[in-house]
């Protein structure tokens, strides 16, 4: 049919992609925007406007993604390419091919350019996409085409980028719980006038208990969403297509499509967010979930809308379903922190994602990628990653992350292992989380202080150290945690650049008492280099 002939196109049969008549604009939908109603397609008529998406090569393998993520994105771009057709309109898609012998895995600037070339449209309207690079390319390709290309704001969010840079003008730091307080007051959640409902912002110091002794109390969840045959289809798809890829297929139960995600939320607040305050810093062997949300995919893939996520849990606490320390923490996950990073991401990139504050230059351990090690802490969460492309907020930043920062790897090689591994990861979100607040490559401009401590913390919220070959309290000899030994070396290697840290002053004096023990201060520094060394060389740890 005609593009631009007066009423909806046929869509009975497999849509054609030639145009006849000139589009008038062609939308962009990108793999993270898909929403119910995106925010490219505001205002637009089916009748004389049209819609974009591919899937390509180029962005599936520029990092080494794991295949459920692959499969998540192919998966939900499937789904909301096939309910755009059935509300009219429409879409122009390019999928790929298990077999790459038939498929020539054009890059992503190459297929829109293709796609102009022949469909001719007046106008490009994208809404602002969740990755620089990607927007530069967008902008470089319109350009190239002498094609006028128009980037909306991103109204999944609540703060756009503008708002965000006006809200950062002038003050000398940037710090989340000023951000979080301004977004409280701003959209009126969990407000009793000028003041936060149960008189405190912020109920953190009430949810960092550790499972009891015997383990974590029974819980529902989270639901499962068996695959259709779109879902089965993207499946067969990556695991021919990409086999050498890390990770594995056969659990993957994951919401495609925002009526799934709005189950996985109600599924949350129903089940797991009266505890998830209580417990939500705890760790505990075989738990891969506990009593998180597993929610972000949804969100950064916008098949869910934050505004529902937060309502929800609102709503929870007011009918009395749900304490307000466990409302309070998942709101401030997603109206704080989600909200924060991405102003700081769009604030200061491009140059952000060089920084390196610590010179640290290690690659990404090889466990990262295979779970293979003796530390029981990091093969327990790399469980959950390999299985589900998950890890709850503090198997990420004090088990992954802290080995990798004790050790020194790159923040932006760890960044790129972050985007790889994890369902969730968009460059946005990922960026400041892994190399700032994880790795502190940015020098402490999202994070106060680095995120360091030895493996007794480890110990403290998880039973990883039970039954491990390492002893958690032992920093020097073959038997040392590698945590607690590395612990104590960062410490010494950078000394000079923390011990004006407020937030590290006991744990500076600590290392200065420890460094009096000559014989067992030099003990750590030779375990420390070589573990690092061996984690240079890609050995087994």
């Amino acid at each position: 049919m005609a593009l631009g002939a007066i009423g909806p196109p046929r869509i009975a049969g497999p849509q054609r992609e030639t145009a006849i008549a000139r589009i008038r604009n062609l939308a962009l939908v990108l793999g993270d925007q898909l929403a119910s109603e995106p925010a490219a397609l505001a205002g637009l008529d089916p009748a004389h406007d049209a819609v974009w998406m591919a899937e390509n090569e180029a962005e599936a393998t520029h990092v080494w993604s794991h295949k459920q993520r692959l499969a998540l994105f192919f998966a939900a771009m499937r789904h909301h390419r096939d309910a755009l057709r059935k509300r009219g309109w429409t879409v122009h898609y390019h999928a790929l091919k298990a077999d790459r012998r038939r498929d020539s895995g054009r890059n992503f600037g190459a297929i829109l350019a293709a796609a102009v070339r022949r469909l001719r449209p007046e106008m490009l309207i994208v809404a602002e996409p969740g990755d620089w690079r990607v927007r530069a390319l967008l902008v470089a390709t319109a350009e190239r085409l002498s094609v006028p290309l128009t980037i909306r704001p991103d109204t999944h969010f609540y703060c756009g980028t503008d708002e965000f840079r006006d809200w950062a003008a002038g003050r000398k730091r940037l710090v989340m719980e000023d951000f979080y307080r301004h977004m409280r007051r701003r959209h009126d959640i969990l407000m009793q006038g000028n003041d936060p409902v149960g008189g405190r912002w912020n109920l953190d110091r009430d949810n960092r208990e550790r499972y009891p002794a015997d383990g974590p109390p029974p819980t529902l969840g989270p639901v499962s969403f068996p695959p259709d045959a779109v879902t089965r289809d993207v499946l067969d798809l990556v695991a021919t297509r990409y086999p050498d890829h890390p990770g594995r297929l056969e659990d993957f139960d994951l919401p495609v499509t925002p009526a799934q995600a709005r189950t996985a939320l109600t599924d949350f607040v129903g089940h797991r967010l009266p505890d998830f305050g209580r417990w939500q810093d705890a760790m505990w062997s075989g738990e891969v979930f506990g009593h998180h949300s597993r929610l972000s995919a949804a969100l950064n893939l916008h098949l869910l809308n934050p505004r529902e996520a937060v309502a929800a849990a609102v709503a929870a606490h007011a009918e009395g379903r749900a304490p307000l320390n466990s409302v309070e923490g998942f709101v401030r996950q997603i109206l704080g922190w989600r909200e924060f990073v991405r102003g700081v991401y769009w604030l200061h990139m491009p140059d952000y994602a060089d920084r390196n504050a610590l010179g640290a230059e290690l690659p990404v351990p090889r466990a990262y990628w295979d779970g293979e090690t003796d530390m029981r802490c990091v093969s327990e969460s790399m469980r959950g990653v390999l299985d589900h492309g998950y890890a709850h907020h503090i198997q990420r930043l004090m088990v992954l992350g802290l080995f990798a920062l004790l050790a020194g790897v790159d923040p932006k090689a760890f960044h790129e292992w972050h985007m790889a591994m994890y369902c969730d990861a968009v460059d946005w979100v990922s960026l400041p989380n892994a190399l700032g607040m994880s790795q502190y490559g940015d020098g402490g401009l999202l994070a106060t202080k680095p995120y360091c401590a030895s493996g007794n913390y480890i110990h403290r919220m998880s039973d990883y150290c039970r039954g491990c070959r390492f002893d958690h309290r032992r920093a020097s000899g073959a038997d040392a945690c590698p945590v607690t030994t590395l612990y104590w070396d960062f410490l010494d290697r950078h000394h000079d650049k923390l011990r004006g840290n407020r937030r590290l002053v006991f744990q500076v004096k600590n290392l200065e008492r420890k460094r009096r023990d000559r014989p067992e201060m030099a003990a750590i520094r030779n375990r420390a280099v070589e573990l690092r060394r061996r984690l240079a060389a890609g050995e087994f740890i």
